[in-house]
């Protein structure tokens, strides 16, 4: 028996093709799905559609690493004001960086998970993940677990706080709030590193996964040992090990937004913020500059990720979304996709941005199968009209 599927929202003419996808995708999701879709296109929005039980397109979610393509985008705005350098070393900003054997990493090399230093031997109190000056304190003190340079490791709970504390050394600012000052703000994104008390209504609490008895066997098969590097960067290690799945439903990660993981936003939030850096919105100028933007979309590392345990391609700071995860895309697309199955990108060549959410963690962790067809849809359509 197929269930009847209610998209709700709109789409402009010549992306009918995109409801048609988001309906059929939804066909094979289970009956409590709620998720968003959204796009922009020349800074257009074209896509606007959502589905679910007590959904709306203003409804929030916690959207995990796709945070760390707001923190970049703060970076990047640094980098073309001539405040921050990708060339110098950390430690020029960061004096305390230089301990370990860290005196030489440059902000390139971290910002492309080049470091080292993707987590801490005795692990993160909740408190601390929260809090990324406290993280960035501890492991400006940590040995490196590799040496610095010369392979990369996605860090994925501290890229974040790593890059923060450059930011605030720099600007005496923190990233939240040059973001909140510069991007989040003057353009009204529903993409919130910080989640005001006010807009807690709106937030709805991540769903666990649910997975199928051929992949609960498929997980059960994944090296858990505590010490592993992948446990490390994951803050399995400590005495309160992370629960991935549930950070976002803690209202200090929302409240505190933590550049590597805390974001809050809506698909709208998600795909206005790439618009809003690579196209500019309905007439408004776009917040990066041609240069800057190719320069933050060259390839930094491509291979073997060493946390991940498999071949990952990441340009400065962001997702190289097109080698990373749609082959499809046009070279320089930049994006960051998140563990509960959000994904956010642009797509400079055709002028695309999108950005879309769910609620059920997603299996097994990173952007949603889903995206793949979706993206693929949206993508032929902004070709196909532009």
């Amino acid at each position: 028996m197929t269930r009847e599927i209610r998209v709700q929202g709109t789409v402009v003419e010549g992306f009918e093709a995109v409801r048609d996808e988001f309906t059929a995708v939804l066909a094979g999701e289970e009956p409590h799905y709620a998720g968003q879709l959204a796009a922009y296109v020349k800074g257009r929005r074209v896509v606007d559609l959502w589905v679910g039980p007590d959904t709306g397109a203003d409804t929030l979610y916690g959207v995990y690493s796709s945070t760390k393509g707001a923190a970049h985008l703060v970076v990047a705005l640094l980098v073309q004001d001539g405040v921050l350098d990708l060339d110098r070393e950390v430690a020029h900003y960061w004096p305390e960086f230089a301990a370990e054997g860290k005196g030489a990493v440059t902000l390139r090399e971290l910002l492309a998970h080049r470091a080292g230093v993707s987590g801490a031997d005795s692990g993160f109190s909740p408190e601390e993940l929260a809090d990324d000056r406290a993280v960035a304190a501890r492991l400006a003190a940590q040995r490196p677990y590799w040496r610095p340079g010369t392979t990369f490791g996605y860090h994925a709970l501290s890229i974040g706080a790593l890059a923060g504390e450059v930011v605030f050394r720099a600007t005496g600012r923190t990233l939240q709030e040059l973001y909140e000052e510069r991007v989040r703000a003057p353009f009204g994104l529903d993409f919130y590193l910080g989640l005001p008390e006010e807009h807690e209504g709106r937030f709805h609490s991540v769903l666990p996964m649910a997975p199928t008895p051929e992949q609960q066997a498929l997980l059960a098969a994944l090296p858990t040992g505590p010490h592993t590097l992948t446990s490390i960067a994951f803050n399995r290690n400590g005495a309160q090990p992370t629960d991935l799945e549930a950070l976002p439903n803690s209202r200090l990660v929302r409240a505190k937004g933590p550049a590597s993981v805390g974001g809050v936003a809506s698909a709208r939030g998600l795909a206005g913020m790439y618009a809003a850096a690579t196209t500019g919105i309905e007439g408004r100028e776009a917040l990066l500059k041609p240069d800057t933007l190719a320069e933050f979309g060259q390839i930094q590392s491509i291979g073997h990720d060493l946390v991940a345990r498999a071949h990952k391609v990441f340009a400065v700071g962001f997702q190289a979304t097109a080698e990373a995860w749609y082959p499809f895309l046009g070279a320089g697309a930049i994006g960051h996709s998140g563990a509960g199955g959000s994904q956010a990108f642009a797509d400079p060549r055709s002028g695309l941005a999108y950005g879309y959410a769910r609620r059920r963690f997603a299996f097994p962790g990173g952007p949603a199968a889903e995206n793949e067809r979706l993206a693929r849809v949206v993508h032929e359509a902004a070709l196909a009209t532009g």
